[in-house]
């Protein structure tokens, strides 16, 4: 009895070692099929990438062979003659984005800061649903709204203000005169404001709340204020987080086609005025592609196109540069 129950456990023993060694290959393949799986997903965001960057530059060719670098400095676009320029799109792009950031920036952290730090618990929940619902509307709806309430009323009430208060300023002053149009350059960088602090304050609001409990409540202790706070505590914390945010709202105030379409007033032309009409690389396409006639025309399009790629890519480099700056100082500092 005692051998054959000896021989019994171990053959249970080598059973369960032939069931374990097959667990663990079977493991081990589903691990490799996972590394693997994720590994061709990552480079394929790279393969797409290249891909694009390729296209663009293939579908150039003719503009930038033509026109060269005097395309980028140029502000003509004569369809007819086959004369194009960028100058006027690049510069509406950066102007409304950088108004955009200019109104943006300071609202959205208003709202974050007023929905973590100050505001009652029963109403944080309603405003960070009414957050996210704009962040939801479509552009389109925007670019309407924009163009058939915003642009009159502003056009009747505020410009002619503008015009009388800040249009007299010097050095400022050219920037803010103007006929009354209600389109213009600052009306379209303000509906991109409207569209990027959705974004902004709901970024900013998620990193504020990351902050540790312990942190604020000991600054409070030492007898901080608020504000003392939010800007020695609370920022220093999210200080990636917050970079992010804004950058995820100026890749949207530069790729933004319909809204700014609706509202800029669609002018290759080169205005000091922030009141008078211009043209965006966006609204530029939004407007042209489909009506571009000749392979020179629809080239020129599509170097529009590579432009603002190299502008957003630029822009995030620098925010990138800026956060491993910041990163290099804060361990100098630690």
């Amino acid at each position: 009895m005692n051998l054959l129950g000896l021989y019994t456990s171990l053959k249970i023993r080598s059973m369960a070692n032939t069931i374990n060694t097959a667990d663990l290959k079977r493991q081990h393949l589903f691990d490799m099929l996972f590394r693997n799986g994720t590994r061709i997903f990552a480079f394929l965001v790279l393969v797409l990438l290249g891909g694009i960057i390729v296209s663009l530059i293939i579908g150039s060719l003719p503009s930038i062979q033509k026109f060269g670098l005097s395309f980028l400095a140029s502000s003509e676009w004569d369809p007819v003659q086959e004369n194009f320029g960028a100058l006027v799109p690049i510069v509406g792009t950066l102007v409304t984005s950088f108004i955009a950031l200019l109104i943006g920036i300071p609202i959205s952290f208003g709202i974050a800061l007023y929905l973590t730090e100050l505001s009652p618990k029963w109403l944080k929940r309603p405003l960070g649903i009414a957050i996210e619902l704009l962040a939801g509307i479509p552009s389109i709806i925007y670019g309407m709204w924009g163009l058939f309430i915003f642009a009159p009323w502003f056009g009747d009430n505020i410009q002619p203000w503008i015009n009388d208060n800040l249009g007299t300023l010097p050095l400022i002053g050219e920037f803010f005169q103007g006929p009354p149009l209600g389109i213009g350059m600052l009306t379209s960088g303000i509906i991109l404001a409207i569209m990027v602090i959705p974004f902004i304050s709901s970024v900013m609001r998620d990193v504020f709340e990351i902050v540790p409990s312990m942190l604020k409540e000991s600054a409070y202790g030492l007898g901080a204020t608020t504000w003392e706070v939010v800007w020695n505590v609370v920022l220093p914390y999210t200080r990636v987080g917050v970079i992010g945010g804004i950058m995820l709202g100026l890749g949207r105030a530069l790729g933004e086609t319909m809204a700014v379409t609706f509202v800029i007033g669609n002018a290759h032309e080169l205005n000091k005025s922030l009141l008078m009409p211009g043209n965006s690389i966006a609204s530029a396409l939004a407007n042209e592609f489909t009506e571009a006639v000749g392979d020179l025309y629809t080239s020129a399009l599509i170097e529009l196109g590579l432009i603002l790629f190299f502008i957003t890519f630029v822009v995030l480099s620098l925010s990138k540069l800026l956060l491993l700056q910041l990163a290099k100082q804060e361990g100098k500092r630690t």
